[in-house]
């Protein structure tokens, strides 16, 4: 029986490409030409000519998300090069096609210089509506993607980042409610310090929850050891461990009511989740094994549980999240992607489940299920016009 890399395999060489592109403008006859092409097009060159942003009236940019990598980060594959990002590049365009209707092209980049890289993006920017940022190594996409941020007038969104951290704390939003605990009243142990750590830990914060403990591969996080930290890191260490504690990975474990891992495989036992406060939640999303496994998790007592596995429950997968939030900041032609417009969408994602339909097993809802893109857009629509960054 061919395992699934073989078929994978298989089915790319078939494909040849996972996208096409198709004509939306019928090319018949002299007239269609005419209409599409010279003369007719220049109408519209000149009305963005007056006014570009009229480009999302008359050009696909309205439509049309760029997926940009340097393949230095690429699934747990790490640094592989531009070429061999490119299938996972496509794969991302197609995941925003089918799950938010959003055209994508995807585009790999031969440098790893954060200033190349930026500057490309700003060269080519005026052909979209927004920017995706994928598969670029930390903390270079912090770097990056703040200064496009900054300088460009449409979204720019690194999913490694936030996409994650959008869905998990959806995910805690409504197994809270299983736990009947408060953010305020509870403790969280974060393993992975990189890009994705540091934009959960934001969103736990922003959420309200009260004192987190980060760990990476060299343990706690503290404000003791601020010349060894890159700027992600310093940033964490002045978000977290209040009382700048210097705990192993297991005092802070049987501390915590919350553990969330974007980390390594089987960091963790199952006798640090038993020593965590009753009704623990563990969201270990590690791919393809997590920091511990979900059944082990749950006999060690974990009252909510969640992988980024599609084989157990809850699985925290960020398909949930970047499609309908490009697509709600491309239906208000949106400036930029904030905390806010974030917030927003995990809550949006959340309210999908009814609050009497919520179990240990159902707390976030199925990527497959065809109501969470048009709600995470509406959700985020509604928040760039509130927030006075919408142009429509």
């Amino acid at each position: 029986m061919k395992t699934i890399y073989e078929i994978a395999l298989e089915k790319h060489a078939e494909w040849k490409g996972k996208l096409t592109v198709e004509l939306k403008a019928p090319l018949e006859t002299k007239e269609d030409l005419s209409i599409a092409y010279t003369p007719g097009v220049a109408q519209p060159c000149l009305e963005i000519a007056k006014n570009k942003d009229d480009a999302f009236k008359y050009t696909w940019k309205g439509n049309i998300v760029a997926v940009v990598s340097d393949g230095t980060a690429v699934l747990g594959l790490g640094d592989i090069g531009p070429e061999a990002a490119l299938p996972v590049m496509e794969g991302k365009a197609v995941l925003f096609k089918r799950f938010g209707g959003v055209n994508a092209i995807p585009i790999v980049l031969d440098t790893k210089d954060p200033d190349e890289i930026i500057n490309i993006v700003k060269m080519i920017a005026p052909t979209f509506g927004g920017i995706n940022l994928e598969d670029i190594s930390a903390p270079r996409c912090v770097q990056i993607e703040r200064k496009l941020i900054e300088e460009l007038d449409i979204p720019v969104f690194h999913d490694d980042q936030h996409g994650t951290a959008i869905v998990v704390t959806a995910g805690l939003i409504n197994a809270l409610k299983i736990v009947k605990k408060k953010p305020q009243d509870i403790t969280a142990v974060v393993s992975g310090a990189g890009a994705a750590g540091s934009s959960i830990i934001k969103m736990l914060k922003a959420f309200g929850v009260a004192n987190i403990y980060a760990f990476n591969s060299k343990g706690v996080i503290h404000r003791d050891d601020m010349d060894k930290y890159n700027f992600v890191v310093k940033e964490i260490a002045m978000m977290t461990n209040n009382d700048n504690k210097k705990l192993t990975l297991a005092e802070a474990m049987a501390e915590s009511d919350l553990f969330i891992g974007v980390s390594a495989p089987k960091v963790i036992t199952k006798e640090m989740v038993a020593s965590m406060k009753k009704d623990a939640i563990v969201f270990a999303m590690a791919n393809p094994e997590p920091e511990i496994g979900y059944h082990d998790a749950k006999e060690a007592g974990a009252r909510v549980v969640g992988t980024g596995r599609s084989d157990f429950p809850n699985q925290v997968n960020n398909v949930l999240a970047f499609p309908g939030l490009f697509r709600g900041a491309l239906d208000v032609r949106s400036r930029k992607i904030t905390d806010e417009m974030k917030m927003a969408a995990a809550e949006g994602i959340a309210a999908l489940i009814a609050e009497s339909d919520i179990t240990e097993e159902y707390v976030i809802p199925s990527p497959f299920d065809p109501r969470v893109a048009e709600a995470v857009a509406k959700a985020v629509s509604e928040k760039a016009i509130e927030q006075g960054l919408a142009r429509i």
